[in-house]
């Protein structure tokens, strides 16, 4: 089982250089943040390196695929942080496919499938994978356009490229539609990166309703490879957290 900690949510008050030294004590060995573009990669990099830590996911720099106007500018942001990727040894891409914004919903998934089609061919050259990401409305994303994690395998089945996957964020999708292991299980295929949080409340994994060892070995006997990310606001001290995380990770 392998974690990457988000170290904006959860060791946000340090620098990502000190970040990554502190979840290297926790016994954990991937990272992984949002705004690439606010950091100063070559130190990040280096560090990570030297601790053979890996940087395992970043953000796009620009993320509206629902609006077929603003595809040239998802492209040219897309370039831009592949060649962050590249920089820092990073596979994994997250998307956020922007707001909704009127248009019909069947037109602006059908601009989703082109933007990505078009993304696709870039991502394969640089060995990336894009990963889209269903978020819930509810509470944290109210007119973000895809919601449902079905709605996000389908975008990502039509597009037909091995670069291209899901991002399942189990705390969004327990507040949009449940039934977590089932689905995991039946599109395991599609999905590249996890991510995790406590629900409610969106604090430690082990707080609230969401059984997340459960998942962790759903995700194991599926046969999942890639990184559950650890992307909470601590509640409690944050490498308390960690370091139970990191024993979880070492089988203790």
């Amino acid at each position: 089982m392998k974690f990457s900690v988000c170290t904006d949510a959860i060791l946000g008050k340090l620098s990502t250089v000190e970040a990554i030294g502190k979840v290297c004590e926790c016994g954990l060995d991937g990272i992984e943040f949002w705004a690439w573009w606010t950091k100063d990669l070559p130190p990040i990099a280096a560090e990570a390196r030297k601790r053979n830590v890996e940087i395992a996911a970043f953000s796009t720099s620009f993320y509206n695929l629902a609006d077929p106007s603003k595809r040239a500018e998802y492209l040219a942001g897309l370039r831009d942080s592949l060649d962050a990727a590249r920089l820092c040894g990073t596979r994994v891409l997250m998307s956020q496919v922007g707001d909704d914004n009127g248009a019909p919903r069947e037109e602006q998934h059908a601009s989703i499938v082109d933007g990505l089609r078009a993304a696709a061919p870039l991502c394969e050259a640089a060995g990336v994978t894009l990963a889209i990401e269903p978020l819930n409305l509810l509470y944290d994303h109210a007119g973000y356009f895809m919601s449902r994690s079905q709605e996000a395998f389908e975008i990502v089945r039509e597009v037909a490229s091995p670069n291209v996957k899901v991002l399942y964020d189990i705390y969004h999708q327990q507040i949009t539609e449940g039934n977590l292991a089932n689905t995991i299980k039946a599109n395991i295929a599609d999905i590249v990166h996890i991510h995790v949080a406590g629900h409610p409340g969106r604090h430690e994994v082990d707080d609230g309703e969401i059984n997340a060892p459960y998942l962790f070995d759903t995700l194991d006997r599926a046969g999942f490879k890639g990184r559950i990310g650890l992307e909470y606001f601590p509640a409690r001290e944050p490498m308390d957290g960690l370091r139970m995380l990191g024993k979880l990770a070492k089988g203790a």
